[in-house]
């Protein structure tokens, strides 16, 4: 018994001995799995803020700015 190696059941295995309301679970859970990791076309950069600091444009230059942002997500 000491040396006997350890068996381990495999996914399908597992999944066999489930009652059929969990065998659902895990369906609908490796359904969600591949739907996550499927990649769709992306629709390219929302630029809805365009023009949003407009009004900053005199006070600041565009590098002033970024240091300004970056400062701002370092706190």
């Amino acid at each position: 018994m000491a040396g006997e190696p350890v068996r381990v059941k495999s996914v399908d295995e597992v999944v066999r001995d489930l009652p059929p309301d969990l065998k659902q679970e895990v369906e609908d859970f490796i359904h969600f799995l591949i739907s996550r990791r499927r990649r769709t076309p992306g629709r390219g950069f929302r630029l809805s803020w365009k023009g949003a600091l407009k009004a900053l444009a005199a006070q600041y230059t565009s590098v002033e700015l970024q240091h300004e942002i970056t400062r701002s997500w370092a706190k």
